[in-house]
């Protein structure tokens, strides 16, 4: 169960009169328990929902209120939240740190498969289960858009975490991608939290809820969810 506590986000920024500091709010009084399978969080760019993702490892500390992921406090046992919480970013080039997929699953396996060579095996398994067997040592910068997707989930979920955190993952993805995208998500047994523009991957959710201006304006069922979304952004 994640829940967050009446959470708020605040960030220093220049002062206007180029004196000191001000204060900015980037989320507030959030207040949820997340115990579905799969959640899906939508707004517009600089509503704050990538910010409230990055409070569920770790990421970001919260200013007021709390975080708890199964009874840890991400902010006190970042460590330990994180061996249960995996985090996908939007471009997997920003956390695809070695030259070929072969070895950036590898790195992810190292605490568990301390030999060398059972590791490459694993980790080459693991590649081949999400249909990657054949690039495996090709270089990252060779892959596709949606191959290095696929590169740096199977990363994250070399790991077996027990949730699944992904910011706006299919936004560089072409239609095929994101389809298939789409279709491994639904495969994988962990609970799933994701910040999305892709309104048909916040369907396929158990529930969606709405942030703008660093709160939760809306939280539902998809369809009227996603439906009243479209119907203010027109």
């Amino acid at each position: 169960m994640i829940a967050l506590e009446h959470v708020g986000v605040r960030v220093p920024v220049p002062d206007p009169d180029g004196r000191g500091w001000a204060q900015r709010t980037l989320l507030q009084d959030i207040h949820l328990s997340l115990g579905e399978r799969r959640v899906a969080f939508v707004g517009s760019n600089g509503s704050g929902k990538s910010t409230l993702l990055r409070l569920l490892n770790g990421l970001v500390s919260p200013t007021a209120g709390r975080v708890l992921v199964d009874g840890l406090d991400p902010s006190t046992d970042g460590p330990r939240v994180r061996r249960h919480v995996g985090f996908v970013f939007t471009d997997p080039a920003s956390q695809l740190v070695m030259p070929t997929a072969l070895e950036d699953v590898e790195l992810s396996l190292r605490r568990t498969h301390p030999d060398r060579r059972t590791r490459r095996d694993a980790a080459r398994a693991l590649l081949t289960g999400r249909g990657l067997g054949d690039v495996a040592e090709q270089s990252i910068y060779d892959l596709s858009g949606g191959e290095r997707q696929l590169v740096a989930l199977t990363a994250v979920l070399a790991v077996e975490p027990t949730v699944l955190v992904l910011d706006e993952p299919t936004t560089l993805l072409d239609l095929r991608h994101r389809k298939a995208f789409h279709r491994t998500l639904d495969s994988l047994p962990q609970q799933i939290v994701v910040a999305t523009h892709d309104l048909a991957l916040a369907g396929r959710a158990d529930r969606v809820l709405i942030v703008d201006g660093g709160r939760v304006i809306a939280d539902g069922a998809p369809a009227e969810t996603v439906s009243f979304y479209e119907r203010s952004m027109a």
